[in-house]
């Protein structure tokens, strides 16, 4: 379980929540990144470009690659999400991953709209590939989304249930839903967004809260996929 940052609050509080945990960082706010690089187990890098592109900016993604390439020797850092075209065609995110540097460790995100036959190149080229939740599927957890990961386990996993490559799912961190497919790594910023609420008999520090909320989430997934359940 990577958590998202920035985990807010006082410095302290961060850090203290971040120690032996694992972290997300994006491009676009790295506040937590001198806490994360000294006290996180191991770390990855968000490229931002979909939260750019809901505020109507875009990536540059040169200072992006540089950013990784400073960071690329620290041996906490386990891989960066390459960026994609959003709401681009296959074509074109192939072309983004073909500029990809190859001696930087990143992983390629496979959208759930697209085609199982781009799924399929991926798993073969790359050590790791990331699941995004999008089109008619944005909703993780949702009846047609779950439909839909079947498809998709189904074509990441041989006849034994084995995973051809390891798979990330992005904003998949839900309980039933880690427990239920053979994921190497999921992401979530439940944490960051919600470890400042505060209600009756709930901790009185933020980042007693944020452990709180962390406990809920961390679950270990099974090593393979069942196709009988399926």
């Amino acid at each position: 379980m990577y958590h998202g940052t920035p985990i807010g609050g006082p410095a302290q509080d961060a850090a203290r929540f971040l120690f032996g945990r694992h972290a997300l960082v994006p491009f676009t706010y790295q506040i937590n990144l001198g806490a994360v690089a000294e006290f996180c187990s191991s770390f990855v890098f968000d490229n931002g470009a979909y939260t750019l592109w809901k505020k109507g900016g875009t990536l540059d993604v040169d200072e992006y690659i540089k950013w990784c390439d400073s960071w690329s020797k620290h041996p906490g850092l386990d891989w960066c999400l390459i960026p994609d075209v959003i709401d681009g065609s296959e074509e074109e995110n192939d072309v983004m991953l073909g500029c990809w540097p190859k001696d930087l460790p990143g992983v390629p995100v496979w959208h759930l709209h697209e085609s199982l036959e781009r799924l399929t190149r991926l798993s073969h080229e790359w050590h790791r590939v990331a699941l995004g939740s999008s089109g008619a599927y944005s909703h993780p957890g949702s009846k047609k989304w779950h439909t839909r990961m079947i498809d998709v386990m189904n074509t990441l996993c041989d006849e034994l249930g084995r995973p051809r490559c390891r798979i990330h799912g992005l904003r998949m961190a839900a309980p039933k839903i880690v427990e239920r497919y053979p994921f190497s790594s999921v992401d979530s910023t439940n944490v960051a967004v919600n470890s400042n609420a505060t209600r009756a008999y709930c901790p009185p520090s933020r980042w007693q809260r944020a452990v709180n909320l962390a406990w809920r989430l961390e679950f270990n997934s099974p090593p393979t996929w069942n196709l009988i359940d399926g």
